[in-house]
């Protein structure tokens, strides 16, 4: 072969090379959205309301809708942060689609507009209009294995709210959401008999508030608490607005909202650890 061939060759063989590592960047961030592409506005106020907008979406005085970012970004279908400029013009389509002013800055009419969506997917809200949903035979529910509880309770479910969450358990440990060896996910509560709760709000002095409620998700057996974590002082289901900022922020939590529901699973918005199996239902 002519030296001046294998050359050639050589140098055609370079070219492509070179070529290839251009254009396979090129291609990745095109297909990816650009977070700063939309209006700018609304994104600053976005910025700025996330921990200052007064809000009471669960007649709870809350300072910013934080907790609530990963939940609103599922919603308009946007992976970017809150203050950016692509996540405002996403809020801008959504509320436009809402009949709300198509502003992309969040309000309070938005949140609360998300708020009565996200608990419209919860069967347990629609059932409870027409009382309070009674409570399945003891005896047909299912054991949570020992290994999925979490300090090994004993917990018990319906038995296609506990299948459902050992798909979507052990995908999470599959997508590293869940890292090896981590108890991360376990259930810390499921079915809760209705006497049980009167005992829990009457000892609290809570018996029909956002801590403690006389007619609880709990006693249909498709309720359950998860291991999220939980911020540096606090118990995995302190209700206090630094614990549920801190869950809401984590990444097995974003993981959820993102997830969940190819499971079955609606989230109560007050509480990131708190999921519902819906058995499809959407309503």
């Amino acid at each position: 072969m002519p030296p001046w061939f294998r050359m050639t060759r050589l140098t055609i063989f370079a070219w492509l090379i070179a070529f290839a590592a251009f254009m396979i960047p090129a291609a990745a961030s095109a297909a990816e959205p650009s977070c700063a592409t939309g209006p700018g506005a609304p994104a600053a106020k976005n910025a700025t309301t996330l921990n200052t907008l007064p809000t009471a979406p669960f007649h709870r005085a809350e300072q910013g809708w934080a907790v609530y970012a990963a939940l609103v970004q599922n919603e308009i279908g946007s992976k970017c942060a809150a203050g950016t400029p692509a996540f405002a013009a996403s809020l801008s389509s959504w509320q436009k689609s809402h009949k709300l002013p198509a502003s992309g800055a969040m309000d309070v009419a938005t949140l609360d507009a998300m708020k009565t969506l996200w608990q419209d997917r919860r069967p347990f809200v629609a059932d409870s209009r027409r009382g309070c949903p009674p409570t399945p035979p003891e005896q047909d529910l299912a054991a949570v294995p020992v290994n999925q509880s979490y300090s090994g309770k004993i917990i018990q479910l319906e038995k296609p709210a506990l299948a459902a969450y050992e798909k979507m358990a052990d995908a999470a440990r599959k997508s590293g959401a869940v890292a090896a060896g981590s108890n991360l996910l376990s259930i810390f509560s499921g079915y809760r008999s209705p006497q049980y709760d009167a005992a829990r709000c009457a000892k609290d002095h809570n018996c029909q508030g956002l801590v403690r409620a006389s007619c609880s998700a709990h006693r249909t057996g498709l309720a359950m608490d998860v291991d999220l974590g939980a911020a540096p002082g606090f118990a995995v289901d302190s209700s206090d607005d630094k614990n549920r900022l801190y869950i809401s922020q984590t990444p097995l939590y974003r993981w959820l909202v993102a997830n969940a529901a190819h499971y079955g699973f609606v989230n109560y918005a007050f509480e990131p650890w708190h999921w519902e199996f819906t058995g499809g239902r959407t309503s």
